[in-house]
């Protein structure tokens, strides 16, 4: 008889701001559109909130100070309520900030994301300007800052391990999914079967 394939459950951390977090989540979401047996959370981290002085004014009490703070709440509002049209989305609002150099704390910007997603925007905007995307935000950051020491993006956590990783390679809508499920499978392998290893970084990336 065939062994089933043991799903891998893992979270990650994202905010759309960061290039290492895009490389990694667009391996991600390539895996998953190939049917990898991944069970993934997707989570918001607001860096600009992780870089507030020690006695200043918090991201959560001064959105307008975080240019990425919108786009994240978009995200998290869409991973939730429209979670079949959440891949397009991820990968628009990182597409937006990293191949068009476009601002997301413009709601223009996001808005046109959403729409060209099938997502109706003006649901998002409402959960935005109420407040409660924010606070969905601020709670699951918050609450992985505290359990896991999460410092950055992508940070993936696996149980009780959490390993901030940077991939240098991409994975664009349409790549062979192969080198993506490899790519993903190897980190989650490394984080679960070698917690040993703390740091493995190259002196010079070759490219």
């Amino acid at each position: 008889a065939e062994v089933e394939a043991v799903m891998s459950s893992f979270a990650v951390t994202w905010d759309y701001r960061c290039p290492f977090a895009r490389n990694a989540h667009e391996h991600i979401l390539t895996g998953l559109a190939d049917g990898a047996g991944w069970d993934v959370r997707f989570l918001p981290f607001s860096l600009g909130q992780a870089h507030v002085e020690e006695g200043g004014v918090s991201v959560w009490d001064d959105p307008s100070q975080d240019t990425g703070i919108l786009a994240l709440q978009a995200g998290v509002v869409v991973r939730d309520e429209f979670p079949e049209r959440f891949p397009a989305v991820h990968r628009g609002l990182f597409a937006a900030r990293h191949d068009e150099g476009l601002h997301l704390e413009d709601r223009a910007v996001v808005e046109k994301v959403l729409t060209a997603a099938g997502v109706p925007s003006e649901e998002v905007f409402a959960r935005i300007d109420s407040g409660e995307a924010l606070e969905r935000v601020r709670r699951e950051h918050e609450q992985y800052v505290a359990s896991h020491t999460v410092w950055g993006v992508p940070t993936f956590i696996v149980g009780d391990e959490a390993v901030f990783v940077r991939l240098m390679d991409r994975a664009p809508e349409g790549s062979d999914p192969a080198p993506s499920r490899r790519a993903i499978e190897r980190i989650i392998d490394m984080i679960t079967g070698w917690p040993e290893l703390n740091e493995f970084k190259h002196t010079v990336v070759r490219r």
